[in-house]
């Protein structure tokens, strides 16, 4: 376990959580349980580190939800802010500081940062048309924004992408535009906006990315970096926009226009570092700025980009900063099946968690860290964390603790027995441990958090299994020496599973070390060493994990099944568009068409490139349905095509026109289909 051994310090940041809504189990699997886990670990081995996080509280999703609820974008904030604060404090994840992008500091910060930009050149200024909401008074930033989508027809598309086949968009894409505010159809307006030539700092990138990090980075976040540098291209990015709420622009002349919030949030981790820093008299700069620490950005993947390649460049232009070592970015973590979705209520809330199963935040720890989804998306389901807790935790972690403190008193009142002459199972336990605090240790520098807690674990396995064997219960009568040398090195074997578990475990380890009354901690590399010396004296057992009844899961899955069809039931039918004349009608030419091959669009999720025979001619459609139909089921099907529509370029495949779809409640999708068998190019009046 040498890769810590060359850094003075460590700044460990975990992804600023947005404060338009609580934390759920997705948001805690992808982040924050791996980030605890790291820096507690980090303090056992006597490191000096620093765990930053706060709330992100600027962008247009604020201000949309301050206006649904009648409220002021500061109002919304300060709500989140307080529930996801007091959430994180009751659940035990360690931030030496949990701060704020809207507190006076991160304003003041934000803005010098881009004042040293700006006078170093580093941006372009341009001027562009930008659409404006004559009623309310306002440039429409992207979510403001929605309407037709140009590649797959979708309504409801936004400004800055559909969500229906995922492309993005810019806002003069969409097709019949209306402003989210008014409902108004929004003029084009000038407006001046400060670019990030990411295009000007690819050989940076390249160099430091593609050359110095292909082998200790996640292969998910090396590679969505490279797609990005190698086939996207690095273009300039806006770092304003036209707003109220946010970073005001330290320049003159620049009333009504704020930071972006991609610009503004990361440098959220600065701010709270030196507001840290203020308040413990402790050199902040040297946590950003010195090459002897180690900077490690825990986020979800949805943020890759914007903490490997945006925010790196900004530190690079600005000149005095460190880069992150390391970006450990986890996938998404889906719900019984289904993703999760904060709209639908389909999410399992830190807070509601902790009210319904208090005393169980290790629990969810331990579930979370088992099922995390490192390498791919991956499931978490109620019934596992039953099994989790009552296979696992209860059966092997408790079990084990519980017999040999029970044993303890019963036979020798409490008091650490004094070893005999070790046979070599007792030699095989006790070295096993000794070697569990690398093993573990290993994993978790890793970022392989999974096989850390399996490892740690297997401690506990080990000596459940050496407990069974020696069979204390059975021995004592015929020779309680031996039952001293058993009991002695089970009692070590806790005493190392009181530490070891502290980073996965922290309410558990508290516990189990207060049983145990141990005074003092060891470091790291001592936790695999008898730590309890005989003579000592333990307190009673108590247990430390409860089973966890049928009728509570079944409660939890109940309240999620209720949410489904309570959201199902707020659906409502689309209202009716606005009327067109008969000309307008006439106008379309529909016909009947046969889908003669589909194939789906690469790296996208919900487009499908199919050959249709429109009886005309053979054409190439792409439409967003790869989610409701595969491929291979779609090759002969009648649909009703609209071929006159304009050819549109979607992700450079030319579609030339438009299948005719219905869409449910539900958002499912079904092509129209003629009721009798009728010939291509056959027309629909």
């Amino acid at each position: 376990m040498n890769s810590e051994k060359n850094y003075k310090r460590h700044t460990v940041t975990a992804a600023l959580p947005y404060a338009n809504g609580p934390i759920h189990i997705g948001h805690l699997a992808g982040v924050y349980v791996p980030a605890d886990i790291y820096v507690r670990y980090l303090r056992m081995k006597g490191e000096d580190v620093v765990y930053i996080c706060g709330s992100d509280e600027h962008g247009v999703p604020i201000t949309i939800k301050a206006k649904q609820e009648g409220k002021t974008p500061q109002q919304v904030v300060d709500h989140y802010h307080e529930l996801i604060k007091d959430s994180f404090d009751r659940f035990g994840i360690s931030f030496d500081i949990y701060s704020r992008t809207s507190s006076p500091v991160h304003h003041e910060t934000a803005s010098a940062i881009f004042k040293t930009l700006y006078d170093k050149g580093a941006f372009t200024e341009k001027d562009s048309g930008q659409y404006y909401d004559e009623e309310s008074g306002q440039f429409l930033a992207d979510r403001y924004i929605t309407g037709t989508c140009p590649h797959c027809g979708y309504e409801k598309a936004y400004g800055d992408q559909c969500e229906n086949c995922g492309t993005s968009l810019s806002p003069t894409d969409l097709i019949n535009p209306r402003s989210v505010l008014s409902g108004n159809k929004p003029v084009m307006k000038k407006t001046r906006h400060w670019y990030l030539p990411l295009d000007q700092h690819e050989e940076m990138l390249r160099k430091w990315i593609l050359e110095s990090h292909k082998d200790d980075w996640k292969p998910n976040v090396y590679g969505q970096c490279r797609s990005w540098i190698d086939h996207q291209g690095l273009q300039p990015r806006a770092v304003t926009r036209d707003l109220t709420w946010g970073v005001k622009l330290p320049l003159e002349n620049t009333e009504g226009k704020v930071l972006y919030v991609w610009f503004d949030a990361p440098i959220g981790y600065i701010s709270a570092t030196r507001e840290w820093g203020e308040k413990h008299g402790k050199d902040w700069e040297k946590y950003w700025k010195d090459p002897q620490s180690k900077l490690v950005h825990f986020i979800g993947k949805d943020n890759i980009v914007f903490h490997c390649i945006m925010f790196p460049v900004v530190l690079k232009a600005e000149g005095s900063y460190i880069l992150p070592d390391n970006v450990p970015a986890n996938e998404f973590l889906n719900l019984e099946g289904d993703k999760i979705s904060t709209s639908r209520n389909w999410a399992v809330w830190l807070h509601e968690y902790l009210e319904d199963f208090p005393g169980k935040e290790d629990v969810l720890r331990y579930a979370l860290c088992a099922a995390a989804p490192e390498t791919k998306d991956n499931d978490f389901t109620w019934k596992d964390f039953q099994a989790r807790n009552n296979n696992e935790l209860v059966a092997i972690f408790g079990n084990f603790v519980n017999r040999t403190l029970v044993l303890t008193h019963k036979y020798f009142d409490g008091t650490v027995p004094a070893p005999g002459e070790l046979q070599e199972t007792d030699r095989e336990a006790l070295d096993g441990m000794a070697a569990y605090p690398e093993k573990i240790g290993k994993a978790i520098e890793g970022y392989r958090f999974r096989e850390a807690l399996s490892q740690m674990m297997n401690l506990a396995r080990m000596g459940n299994r050496y407990l069974t064997e020696a069979e204390p219960w059975k021995v004592f009568k015929q020779d309680p020496e031996r039952v001293k040398t058993v009991l002695h090195t089970c009692l070590q074997i806790c005493a190392g599973m009181a530490a070891l578990s502290q980073p996965f475990l922290p309410h558990t380890a508290k516990k189990l070390q207060k049983m145990l009354a141990m005074n003092n901690i060891p470091q790291w590399e001592n936790a695999g060493q008898s730590q309890l010396q005989q003579g000592h004296t333990i307190n009673k057992a108590e247990l430390l994990f409860e089973k966890i009844e049928d009728e509570s899961i079944k409660g939890q899955v109940d309240k999620l099944l209720d949410s489904r069809k309570n959201n199902e039931a707020g659906k409502k039918v689309a209202p009716q568009k606005e009327a067109v004349s008969f000309d307008d009608f006439t106008r379309m030419d529909m016909r009947i068409a046969t889908i003669l091959e589909a194939e789906k669009v690469p790296k996208t999720k919900k487009l499908l490139k199919m050959t249709v025979d429109s009886g005309i001619d053979k054409r190439t459609v792409v439409a967003g349905i790869a989610e409701s139909y595969k491929p291979e089921e779609l090759t002969g099907k009648k649909v009703v095509l609209l071929a006159n529509l304009t050819p549109r370029k979607i992700k450079g495949i030319e579609s030339h026109g438009m299948l005719l779809m219905a869409e449910n409640k539900d958002g499912s999708l079904s092509f129209l289909s003629p009721e009798k068998p009728f010939e291509n190019g056959s027309t629909i009046s």
